[in-house]
């Protein structure tokens, strides 16, 4: 899983997990090489020590009233026949001393002497003792020293070579001393302090988990807030501002710049809103402008025929001013209808709400259409509602009327009105088997002006759906060009 893919909540967490892991490991680390460098420092001090009190014995005893040969290199071996023993015994290690020339004077180990591969120094160490000096900060005086590391069977020896020098300070033989690195006492503290850093380490971890929960819940709280709020942003209508109290600087830019949009959002809303309501009754105007000049076209030439032919004389006098009465009449019932739709669309309808029974309204709103082929099948005899009866039976006229207009010439008729319940919620249908709606025009059926039919002026949906929003109701249809279509209603019972 790619890591922008996990949430901020959850990288938040495995950061903060993974940045103990690391300090784990780096400390670790770290513990293990300090313990390494002391163990090697503690080794190369302790050799220095046993080194230097090692000659400072051989030299008290060489310089002792027990010491009756001369203090010569050829009179080395019986100056420590004896005593080279007692002073590996007190130091706890071995002791070799060799001539100047390499070869081995005596041991402290037995059997050594006649050891053919171990009673000669080689040549590398007698060059590096030769040409390496060290200071000696007990003497403070610089000498010559030379430690050879080497390891046998998986175990690290060190081997010290000096001079061992006579009462002029003229070096007289070579002072060996081999020494063991025995880590058992260090390693064993070693795993002591790895073990406990570990109980800690899993201590911190623990309290990293928690810690990096809470923190994350708390960064991450107030980004939900706004997540939450920038989703339920709407242009339509009014949209709440984000008060978050004690968070980061961050957070309060982020909010502030929201609640700036909101208010920009808000303005930009009135501005269109009062736009497109500009915009409708400019329409509007066109629309009945265009309506009311359609019957007005043929009342003039009406009244200018009349004009024209009258004859006071005529014989048909009156059966001419009968038939242009008509035609007047007729033409002033089309305009007082065009006058009705618009002023019924243009007004909202008020709330009335009375308790009725829905079947009851909708099958008196059915009783005014002569067609047979109209069937009415309500649910049940009875279903209460509160909605305003006039709204109601306008709502299902409108509907059966679009069904009858929709048929054609060449099919069968039939439409079917249905009123059921659905939960809490009134449902009304009324399906037909007309031609149904045009797969492009099906976004358009519920918008005012629209209208697939050669009379009519379009508002009849629309305002059907006006009055059923009025009344937290809606209003759906499924249509299928050739076969018919349904609209289906529904409101709340309260």
């Amino acid at each position: 899983m790619k890591l922008k893919k996990l949430s901020l909540r959850t990288r938040i967490f495995l950061v903060m997990i993974l940045l103990v892991l690391l300090a784990s490991i780096l400390i670790s680390a770290v513990a293990i090489y300090q313990y390494r460098e002391q163990s090697q420092d503690y080794h190369k001090g302790r050799l220095e020590r046993k080194e230097e009190n090692i000659r400072t014995d051989i030299k008290r005893f060489l310089n002792s009233r027990y010491n009756t040969w001369e203090v010569k290199t050829e009179n080395i071996p019986l100056i420590f026949k004896e005593e080279i023993y007692n002073i590996a015994d007190i130091h706890k290690l071995q002791v070799n001393l060799y001539d100047l020339e390499g070869g081995l004077l005596i041991s402290s180990k037995a059997g050594l002497q006649n050891n053919v591969t171990d009673d000669c120094l080689d040549a590398h160490i007698m060059n590096a003792l030769s040409n390496t000096i060290q200071f000696n900060d007990a003497l403070e005086i610089a000498e010559h020293r030379y430690v050879d590391k080497h390891k046998e069977n998986g175990e690290t020896f060190l081997s010290s070579y000096t001079y061992i020098t006579d009462s002029r300070s003229k070096p007289m033989a070579i002072l060996n001393i081999p020494y063991l690195e025995k880590d058992d006492f260090l390693n064993k503290e070693l795993e002591e302090f790895l073990t406990r850093i570990g109980y800690a380490f899993m201590f911190v971890l623990l309290m990293a988990i928690a810690i990096a929960f809470l923190l994350s819940k708390f960064i991450t709280k107030s980004l939900k807030s706004i997540s939450d709020k920038i989703k339920a942003t709407r242009l339509e209508r009014l949209n709440e501002k984000i008060e978050v109290d004690d968070t980061s600087e961050e957070i309060s830019i982020l909010v502030n710049s929201y609640n700036s949009m909101v208010d920009e959002l808000e303005e930009s809303a009135v501005q269109l809103a009062k736009s497109e309501r500009e915009q409708a009754w400019r329409e509007m105007a066109k629309q009945v402008a265009h309506e009311i000049k359609n019957p007005l076209t043929p009342m003039r030439l009406t009244v200018q025929n009349f004009q024209r032919k009258f004859n006071p004389d005529d014989d048909n006098i009156h059966l001419k001013v009968d038939e242009y009465s008509k035609t007047l009449i007729q033409q002033i019932d089309t305009m007082s209808s065009i006058a009705s739709a618009f002023s019924n669309f243009a007004k909202m309808p008020a709330q009335q709400n009375e308790t009725l029974n829905v079947v009851k309204i909708v099958k008196l709103a059915l009783d005014i259409f002569n067609e047979d082929y109209i069937a009415f099948t309500p649910d049940k005899a009875e279903i209460i509602a509160k909605f305003d009866r006039t709204q109601l039976i306008r709502v299902v006229t409108n509907l059966v009327k679009n069904g009858i207009q929709s048929m054609p010439e060449n099919k069968t008729p039939k439409i079917v009105i249905y009123v059921g319940e659905s939960g809490d919620n009134v449902v009304i249908t009324v399906a037909d088997n007309g031609s149904g709606v045009a797969e492009e025009n099906k976004d358009k059926v519920f918008e005012p002006k629209f209208t697939t039919k050669t009379s009519g002026m379009g508002l009849g949906l629309a305002m059907v759906k006006n009055i059923l929003e009025t009344y937290q109701g809606s209003i759906s249809f499924e249509s299928e060009e050739g076969l018919g279509t349904t609209f289906k209603v529904m409101f709340p019972k309260e």
